[in-house]
């Protein structure tokens, strides 16, 4: 007994040893990973693609795996590629309006926000008064971050909730995919161009695209450049609704009833934030804006309504059957 106990003490050291090791090349793995990064976004940009962030995810969940075995690693695969793959396509199809010959709606849009505001156009107006050609401010850097915090925000959310809890990932994620396909649906359905399409057709005021603006102020003009050229690449037509609004709706609403009083009103504005940035860059029309609040709180209602209803089935299953539910 004495020698078995003394074995598995040993046994016990060891296995604490060998975790204290792991443990120690995790932090030094992300210490290396966040350096990489931060000279990856000064010196390339911003990672926007779905598959440069895929690869950037996969590499940040495997520094969690090391010293913990292949399924872990396995585990990752699972959860994230079917994911991405729903996303990528997403992208890929964002244009498929364009080989459906369906007319591009450029003018209406302007001609609502007009209506909303009296004979104004927010865009122009807010350009008009704040936006300085060749010297851009302080707030244009707000607004670069903030048009680009859309790439970033949700992709770091899921990830800390796959690490704290699965559930509440899935959760997530449904509720992102659901709304990626609302939105391509709709602009499937009804194609509409952003004001700097309008403006450079010459049917609204001189209106710019000045999204990028603000990393000179930051002095990365390189990440200006490089999220220029990502944007000359979509689907231009793709305004209504705006998905970057949704989405931070959609996160403000997820997060918001389990965060802390801070929290809430962070979260609360964010939305706000990226509206208002939207619509001075040039990028959305207010109507683009409104649409995606509605679009995000429509997600919300029916995704959590179809969780209702299925563990409702499942309690019933188990309620009828519990034996066939547990061999299952």
């Amino acid at each position: 007994m004495a020698g078995s106990s003394v074995e598995a003490d040993e046994r016990s050291a060891a296995d604490e040893a060998h975790e204290r090791r792991w443990r120690t090349i995790r932090r030094r793995a992300v210490v290396g990973y966040a350096l990489v990064l931060v000279i990856f976004i000064v010196t390339v940009g911003v990672p926007e693609d779905r598959e440069g962030l895929l690869l950037w995810i996969l590499a940040a969940l495997g520094i969690r795996c090391l010293g913990r075995g292949w399924a872990s690693f396995r585990r990752v695969l699972i959860d994230w590629l079917p994911f991405t793959a729903v996303l990528i396509a997403y992208d890929y199809t964002r244009g498929i309006a364009d080989n459906l010959g369906i007319a591009t709606h450029v003018i209406e849009p302007a001609h609502a926000d007009m209506w909303l505001f009296h004979g104004v156009l927010p865009t122009y107006w807010l350009q008009q008064h704040l936006f300085v050609p060749g010297h851009p401010r302080w707030y244009d850097a707000v607004v670069t971050l903030v048009y680009t915090s859309h790439f970033l925000v949700t992709p770091i959310a899921a990830v800390i909730l796959w690490v704290r809890n699965r559930q509440r990932w899935v959760g997530f994620i449904t509720r992102i995919i659901v709304l990626s396909l609302a939105g391509l649906l709709t602009y499937v359905l009804y194609p509409m161009a952003p004001p700097w399409y309008a403006a450079r057709a010459g049917l609204i005021e001189p209106v710019r695209r000045i999204s990028s603006v603000g990393w000179q102020v930051l002095g990365l003009n390189h990440a200006g450049s490089v999220l220029a050229g990502a944007q000359a690449s979509v689907n231009a037509v793709a305004a209504m609704p705006s998905l970057h609004t949704a989405t931070a709706t959609l996160i403000a609403l997820y997060f918001i009833p389990r965060a802390p009083w801070w929290g809430k009103i962070l979260l609360a504005c964010y939305p706000l934030l990226m509206g208002l940035a939207l619509v001075y860059s040039g990028e959305h029309y207010v109507l683009d804006l409104l649409f995606g609040y509605v679009y995000a709180v429509v997600v919300m209602v029916v995704v959590g309504a179809g969780e209702r209803w299925w563990a409702g089935r499942r309690r019933h299953r188990q309620t009828l059957s519990p034996g066939a539910v547990s061999q299952s």
